[in-house]
């Protein structure tokens, strides 16, 4: 939810801090979780030093679905499939379910690498 603010005669709004939820995007979290596992991916690619082509025969997909990935062009990715790309590309994955540290309500899902 994003909560307008002022300083002076300045207003600013303050995002949520998922900004899928702040402009309206139907189920912002999935959003989020797939942006977030979508950076990882095409982080290793570059730390690879893998043209799409290459990705593209470790994932199992077409170069244009690559393409995609590293534009942000999720639709048609799921969750667990954005996982297994990185699995293919030599990462673990590890879920961790843990009491909410949030007010009731405002839980989430994230994506951290070490």
């Amino acid at each position: 939810m994003v909560e307008e603010r002022h300083r002076g005669d300045m207003s600013y709004e303050v995002g949520s801090g998922n900004v899928f939820a702040d402009i309206g995007v139907p189920d912002p979290d999935e959003a989020l979780l797939k942006a977030q596992l979508a950076h990882q991916i095409n982080r290793v690619i570059e730390q690879r030093g893998l043209s799409q082509a290459d990705a593209a025969v470790l994932l199992g997909i077409s170069q244009p679905k690559v393409s995609n990935l590293n534009v942000g062009r999720l639709r048609g990715f799921s969750v667990e499939r954005l996982m297994r790309f990185l699995t293919f590309l030599g990462n673990d994955v590890d879920i961790v379910v843990r009491p909410v540290a949030q007010p009731p309500g405002q839980t989430r899902v994230t994506v951290t690498t070490p």
